[in-house]
């Protein structure tokens, strides 16, 4: 029988207050795993926490700015002090701002890049310390489709992604002599607050459905954690470096500029 158990392991997911962060908590849960859900939203991190708990296994909040490092290193602190170790990390922080590269401020450049490449980089850093010296961990980035689909309405967001399946890389090959498998999941269009001006509103919903997305509709955030929950397990024992693309087919899809542009408000158009 192939094993996707994560019994009795700690798992610290970020960005665990809703969308794919929340159904990789519960996911986790699901497959026997302890949760310490963190993000910058308490009620919502306090809710996630609730469900876990119905489902049997401990969960804790840690209020956590991915931006400040000292919320990172109290966040890996506060998961030891609890449970004794860390056994995977989940960076699934995210901010987007959907704009044209020629047409974006600068702070709005820092704001993307930094939210999604510094934040994961420090929780890597600090949660990596406790694996280490454990001799064993399991670290999964959340990347995305744009990493390798050009959507110049997306671009800082793509650029920021392409350089998190390349860090993801880097830190497979710096942590593997201690037993450490770092992996990226690249999710597509996912039903979330993240995108929902484009499948709330019928006709974007539709174009995307039509145009872009070759399975026909958005991903529940449940097969995104689907794919989490293998990487995580020893399923995925042999696999460390690689990228998961869970998107529908979007990357084969062949999409141009006008096909995203039609999504976009007009002062945003090219």
């Amino acid at each position: 029988m192939i094993d996707f158990s994560l019994k009795d392991r700690t798992a610290i997911i970020t960005g665990a207050s809703r969308g794919i962060g929340k159904a990789i908590a519960l996911a986790f849960a699901d497959a026997g795993a302890d949760i310490v859900c963190a993000s910058r939203t308490v009620a919502d991190l306090e809710q996630t926490a609730v469900e876990i708990s119905g489902k049997g296994r401990s969960a804790m909040v840690v209020k956590t700015d991915t931006l400040i490092k000292e919320d990172i290193d109290n966040m890996v602190a506060a998961a030891v002090k609890k449970f004794g170790k860390v056994d995977i990390l989940v960076n699934c922080g995210a901010r987007n701002l959907p704009m044209p590269l020629m047409k974006m401020r600068e702070d709005g450049w820092d704001k993307i890049i930094d939210s999604h490449l510094k934040g994961y980089f420090l929780c890597i850093q600090a949660a990596g310390q406790v694996m280490m010296q454990n001799k064993k961990g399991n670290i999964i980035n959340i990347a995305s489709m744009m990493a390798q689909v050009v959507n110049p309405y997306n671009g800082a967001y793509g650029t920021a992604k392409a350089a998190t399946v390349q860090m993801t890389k880097i830190f497979a090959s710096e942590l593997s002599g201690y037993n450490i498998r770092c992996n990226a999941i690249a999710p597509g269009y996912v039903k979330t607050k993240m995108t929902e001006p484009l499948w709330s509103n019928p006709e974007i919903f539709k174009h995307f459905t039509n145009a872009i997305i070759p399975l026909k509709r958005f991903a529940d955030p449940s097969e995104i954690a689907a794919a989490a929950v293998f990487l995580a397990s020893d399923a995925a024992s042999y696999i460390t470096g690689t990228t998961i693309f869970v998107d529908g087919g979007v990357t084969i899809s062949g999409i141009n500029r006008a096909e995203f542009g039609a999504s976009m408000p007009e002062h945003l158009r090219l």
